[in-house]
């Protein structure tokens, strides 16, 4: 079998949704936040798995969220095994660009996903408490970029994936989405609008325990090493919102960065 391949895929709140981003603390811990689900979901009763659709108020977070916020409905994906009440691996994803480079990958290849975060304080309370931009005097790990930078922040060993049918109408096989990943937030959605399932090992994915820097330690927008030398990116332009793929030798060193919760 030879050594995995990886694609880090751009997730979680951010400025645009649900208006701010999620907060990396000074020694590199985080909290993850999802976005807030934008489609159109089907009634309860006609979802794969019988579960509600989670909102900002169910979720597992160190801070408090908008009130404003608090019933918007979450799109919870990427969904790990004991995080955010979730029970399983899995990842779907409707763009083009990204689902192709997902669909690339095979068993035993990693899907890395990172967000831009914004350094905060241990106590912060809230997005309520000051600007997004404003990191509160907190000195910080010196690879941590000041304000706001770009971290990988979980991962998944992937299982198998499920991609559209070249000659179908654009997204996966439904049927097959649910019963390999029941509980993803695509299969929530009506329409589903999946172009690729990504279904991870749950002992082998989950959030890391500190971040992995892709942004260089004096600016967020600007890419360390880890983008530009290991990675398909450039590390030109708004490069952290792009998916990067990496070939089985800069994986292994990537991997090597990586320490799990």
């Amino acid at each position: 079998m030879s050594d995995p391949r990886a694609v880090a895929i751009n997730v979680a709140a951010n400025t645009n949704e649900p208006g701010f981003r999620g907060p990396v603390f000074p020694d590199g811990s985080f909290a993850y936040v999802p976005i807030p689900e934008s489609a159109a979901t089907l009634p309860r009763d006609r979802f794969p798995a019988d579960e509600p659709l989670p909102t900002y108020a169910d979720l597992d977070l160190p801070f408090a969220v908008p009130d404003d916020l608090r019933e918007t409905p979450v799109h919870a994906d990427p969904e790990f095994p004991g995080v955010h009440g979730r029970d399983r691996a899995s990842y779907g994803d409707p763009h083009g660009v990204k689902a192709g480079r997902i669909a690339a990958l095979g068993p035993g290849d990693w899907l890395l996903f990172y967000a831009t975060l914004s350094l905060r304080p241990h106590a912060w309370a809230g997005p309520s408490q000051g600007s997004d931009g404003d990191k509160g005097g907190v000195r910080a790990d010196a690879d941590l970029a000041p304000d706001w930078g770009a971290y990988l922040f979980a991962g998944m060993r992937v299982e198998r994936v499920l991609s559209a049918a070249e000659d179908g109408d654009g997204v996966v096989d439904r049927a097959a989405a649910a019963d390999a990943a029941p509980t993803n937030a695509h299969l929530k959605r009506d329409p589903f609008d999946a172009r690729v399932i990504a279904v991870g090992d749950a002992d082998a994915s989950g959030l890391f325990d500190r971040v992995v820097p892709l942004s260089a330690p004096d600016a967020g927008t600007e890419a360390n090493s880890l983008v530009t030398d290991l990675s398909s990116d450039s590390g030109k332009g708004p490069w952290w919102r792009r998916p990067m793929a990496f070939d089985e030798a800069a994986t292994s060193r990537v991997l090597a960065r990586i320490e799990w919760e």
